[in-house]
Parts: structure tokens; sequence; C-alpha cells
């Protein structure tokens, strides 16, 4: 399918994570510029929190904070001031404080993203840094308890754990890069690969529309692949860009887009933040906070 597209911001350095805060502006992680973006429509783009290091995703928390997953460096690009892989949050006047570095004595790798689950914990995808060939980042699912302990939900072998949104069963799902396939872990810990995406349709981020639906970020493929719940093929969105993760606004979805898709050098500067009339609501996202 084929949705007119708006370009809301461009000339941004790998945007990732975007989240619609309630008064209608959109926050996303800027990384190749360390900080916490936010756009308005009628102020345009301008700085949330500068974060230091590679932020890659974001959202707002019960407290007032934006939650953010924060990498050692993206790609070839590594950040002037760096910070350790770790979960971090920024308050509504821009202090940025460190939440967590690790999980049961164990050091992240390279948070990547978030998402509060109905019972208001945090779970990320600890994925480390992207390379195939050259990076041993196994990747693991972390949660984060309310009263701040996080532990290591799961253990993966390899497989580049990217985008990750949570069910109202309390079912958590997440994508792998390495592998093309999309994970449901249920409350009790029993999983199943519920869908694997075709050849050159690599999953990025993704949410979750009010039907029960994912809308993923297929970085290569130039658009979103729409799955279905049980793990089916329903559309593709073309969007002729390379899209790295998305959120729902109204019957809108916010993608952040890579823009040209350019590697030659450490940092390339095209990123862009597009709005995409789908007709489509999405999700209520859950909402939590860590004391």
């Amino acid at each position: 399918m084929k949705k007119p597209v708006t370009v809301l911001a461009q000339a941004l350095g790998h945007p990732e994570g975007p989240y619609v805060l309630p008064d209608g502006r959109v926050v996303f992680a800027n990384s190749y510029r360390s900080e916490i973006a936010v756009w308005d429509a009628k102020k345009g783009t301008g700085r949330y929190a500068f974060t230091g290091g590679a932020p890659n995703a974001c959202m707002l928390g019960t407290d007032g904070h934006v939650y953010i997953t924060n990498c050692p460096n993206v790609g070839k690009w590594v950040p002037e001031e760096k910070r350790p892989p770790s979960i971090q949050r920024a308050s509504p006047d821009g202090k940025v404080e460190i939440v967590a570095t690790e999980a049961d004595g164990v050091a992240f790798d390279g948070p990547n993203d978030l998402t509060f689950g109905p019972d208001g914990r945090l779970y990320f995808t600890d994925s480390g840094d992207w390379d195939p060939e050259t990076k041993p980042h196994k990747g693991r699912i972390v949660v984060i308890e309310r009263d701040g302990t996080a532990h290591i939900l799961e253990e993966l072998d390899h497989t580049y754990p990217n985008g990750i949104v949570a069910e109202p069963d309390g079912s958590i799902v997440w994508v792998e890069s390495y592998t093309l396939r999309m994970v449901r872990r249920r409350p009790d810990g029993s999983k199943q690969v519920i869908h694997t995406f075709p050849e050159k349709h690599i999953p990025d981020g993704f949410k979750i529309d009010a039907d029960g639906n994912f809308w993923v970020t297929t970085v290569s493929s130039g658009g979103v692949d729409v799955v279905a719940k049980d793990g089916s093929a329903l559309d593709f969105l073309e969007l002729e860009s390379v899209p790295l993760n998305c959120v729902f606004g109204g019957a809108s979805l916010y993608v952040a887009d890579f823009g040209v898709f350019d590697t030659s050098g450490p940092a390339s500067m095209g990123g862009r933040l597009l709005k995409v009339d789908v007709g489509v609501a999405g999700m209520p996202l859950f909402k939590g906070a860590i004391g």
C-alpha cells in the first residue's frame, strides 16, 4: 500500500525511537548528536535533552521523565562524549541521569529499544553493536523492576534483538535483525517464533495498532511490514526510504527515517522524521516508572 507522506524534519543525525508526548510534540533519539530531540508543529525541531553517548530510543514514564536507551556507538560513528551502555532518563527540564548499567551483575553491551509492560516494568533489548561478521554480542532481553533492580529475562545467541513491544496479556514481542525473526515471550516464559521476515526485510523498530497487528520498520526494504497478531503477513507500506523506528499518533504513523543510505562516512546527516496518514490508530502504549 501507499499512503501520503509528510516530511516533518530533516538533516537529522540518525533519528530513532520516536514517542508522541501528551501535548502532541514528538521526541526521538537523535543519535549522531547525542541528544533526545523534539519536534513541535509550531516551533519545528529542537533539543529536549543532551544525553551524551548514542541514544537509540525513548518513551515517557508516569513520573514525567523520558526513559532512554543509550549505546556506546552507532556503527562507525563514535560520540565525542561517551556514556556507558545504559538506561537513562531525562526530566522535563532536560536534566539526564543514568538509571541502570547492568543486570544481574552483567554490564550492558548496548541497549537498543524499550517498552513499558502492562505491569509497569521497563523491558528493553540489549543488542550490542551492529555487525554480524565481527561483533560478538549475542544479545539479551532485560527487565528493570519498578524499584530499579534489573534482571536478564533471556540470553540470546548472536541474533541482534532490536525493536520490542508489550501486549495486553503481558507477553513481550521482539524482532531479531540478524535472524529476521519475530519472537513472542509469554508471561510464563514460553517462547515462540511467530514470523520470519522476507529476505532484505531486516526488522528494526515497531509498534502495535488498535487491532493488535504489528507495524515493523524493515530498514532494508524501503517500508513497513504489517504483521498480524498470529504472525501472518498482512501488508507492506511503501515509503521508498530507510525507516528505523515508528510510533502511532492518532491515525498517523510517525517514522524515524535514515534518509539517504550513505555508509561511506561515519555519520550521514540525512535523517528525517516522517508522518504517514495510515488511517489506523495505535494501541495505547503502556506506562511505568523506575523509583
